[in-house]
């Protein structure tokens, strides 16, 4: 039972992110600060999902790296693969100074923001 607490812990914080990045798209706010909550979104719901299967909390933000781990367990993740690559650049472009202005489109936030809502779906239905 433990392990399912944590993950809802961790799976709500994941929420707010979401909750976060949806308010910010839509009140016209910096998207790299959309781009960031995505990620961090993404993050915890992985993260959630994984130590709901018994893995062993890591401090990465690599959601590629997440990802690599979920699929052992259920191989539906690969179909996350692609977006997934860009949504991890997300988290240390706009964090960090990357040496060239950051042009994210609404359109690709908004791709995102859709890949983000399909994943975690997925997680909520397998994390019940």
């Amino acid at each position: 039972m433990a392990k399912r607490k944590l993950a809802q812990e961790w799976m709500e914080r994941g929420k707010k992110d979401l909750e976060d990045a949806e308010f910010l798209l839509m009140n016209n706010r910096a998207l790299e600060n959309v781009a960031f909550h995505i990620q961090q979104a993404l993050e915890k719901y992985l993260k959630g999902f994984l130590i709901y299967k018994g893995w062993k909390l890591e401090k990465i933000h690599d959601l590629r790296k997440l990802l690599a781990e979920a699929i052992p367990i259920d191989k539906k993740f690969e179909e996350f693969i692609d977006p997934l690559k860009k949504i991890t650049e997300y988290y240390v472009d706009s964090r960090y100074p990357v040496g060239y202005p950051l042009e994210y489109t609404r359109k690709e936030i908004r791709d995102s923001l859709h890949q983000a809502k399909s994943l975690v779906a997925y997680i909520k239905d397998k994390v019940k």
